[in-house]
């Protein structure tokens, strides 16, 4: 195992420089200069941007080596700059992960060495303190940070307790784990201990510039509506590689700013003409009609669980997308009490009403309300149950109390 060790570490040093490699110092620190999501970024780094291929094998882990010549003096600097930006800009996890991508493909491009672009990601998380790991094998650096939260589509790991992820797999995807064995290969540096939540309690502040009109249009009874709102395509750069999670996270991502001050103040205007259960009926048709339906699989070629401003932005979505979207809505406009409801292939949301409407479903002595945000071979009016889920076995999955995390 010591020499299949020791193998696969010279490959991959091969693959990071082109044989091997030797650091040259850099004396100038380059400063970096680049947009993120609105925000002018400003970054010096000390990092090596030259490589030469002079450094010859010693037998030792040659992934290590290549650490070993790596000062802290050169990446304490950017790394302080990171987590100074990851302050200011309130970042959660995941933004903060986009931030160092970013900011790495700005010296060290993804499609000039996507090895070393991996190995550079990985330090700049790890020395802000976030426990991640490299694994190799055959061509393949795959970069793994660990979290305590469940994440359904990517490959993980354990150690003990601890529960690791991998970033990257989408560059790789699909890999057969049964017959691929990876090593682990980080450098024996000190490592950061946190651990990483795909969380997400607030999106960038995005220039207003990029934001774009879309119209929304759906018919609520005998009543055509228009609503025009704004949405920025970034969106979808944000959540390209975003996995699945699960639907307490996702389905409390909120709205960019704009996009809410575009589409709240309508919904609630419209909302406040109404009582309750026909206001809450008013969003449930709105989300219902105002997307075309299609399947991730088809859509996409996987799952994807689109957050509500990606369910806004897209023209097509599934049953999960639209659950999420008015769950928000209800939550933002009414904050009533809701259990998301899973079915085999398909997700539908239960509102807690003062008094129930139709066969309610009861969770822990409480009375929810069938509120279906799908559209149905019949146009099910507030609970209602799609008839080919009556006799379907359902799992409570999230249950949201106002005023409870």
């Amino acid at each position: 195992m010591k020499l299949k060790h020791t193998i696969q570490s010279a490959v991959l040093l091969t693959i990071l420089c082109c044989h091997s490699l030797h650091i040259k110092a850099q004396e100038k620190s380059t400063v970096l200069l680049f947009d993120f999501y609105g925000d002018s970024i400003q970054i010096s780094t000390r990092l090596p941007l030259t490589f030469t291929n002079t450094y010859s094998s010693s037998g030792k882990d040659l992934v290590q080596q290549y650490f070993e010549e790596l000062s802290p003096a050169s990446y304490e600097p950017i790394v302080s700059a990171l987590l100074q930006y990851k302050a200011t800009l309130l970042l959660d996890d995941w933004l903060y992960y986009q931030l160092i991508r970013k900011t790495v493909q700005q010296f060290a491009p993804k499609q000039d060495n996507y090895e070393r672009y991996t190995v550079y990601k990985w330090l700049l998380l790890s020395k802000s303190g976030y426990a991640a790991t490299l694994k190799y094998s055959h061509n393949k650096l795959l970069f793994y940070v660990h979290t305590d939260e469940d994440v359904f589509n990517l490959p993980v790991y354990a150690v003990g307790s601890r529960q690791f992820v991998c970033l990257n797999y989408h560059d790789y995807a699909p890999i057969n784990f049964l017959n691929e064995q990876f090593t682990d290969v980080t450098p024996a540096i000190t490592p950061g201990s946190q651990s990483f939540s795909y969380k997400i309690t607030q999106l960038p502040d995005f220039n207003t510039v990029d934001y774009i009109e879309k119209e929304l249009q759906f018919n609520y009874y005998a009543s055509e509506y228009n609503f025009k709102i704004k949405l920025n395509p970034s969106i979808k750069n944000i959540f390209t590689n975003y996995p699945v999670v699960d639907y307490a996270s996702y389905f409390n991502i909120p709205l960019s700013k704009p996009t809410y001050e575009s589409l709240i103040p309508l919904l609630k205007k419209e909302t406040s003409r109404r009582n309750l259960k026909q206001g809450v009926d008013f969003l449930m048709r709105f989300t219902r009609y105002a997307f075309l339906f299609e399947p991730d699989v088809q859509h996409f070629g996987q799952e994807k669980r689109l957050s509500p401003e990606q369910t806004l932005l897209y023209d097509k979505s599934d049953c999960e997308d639209r659950a999420a979207l008015f769950f928000f809505l209800v939550k933002e406009i009414y904050n009533l009490p809701m259990i998301v409801l899973s079915f085999p292939d398909h997700i539908s949301i239960g509102v807690n009403f003062e008094k129930p409407v139709g066969k309610p479903i009861y969770h822990d002595g409480v009375a929810y309300t069938i509120c279906e945000p799908t559209p149905q071979k019949q146009d099910l009016a507030i609970g209602k149950m799609p008839p080919a889920l009556k006799k379907k076995p359902y799992e409570i999955v999230y249950v949201y109390t106002p005023g409870k995390k």
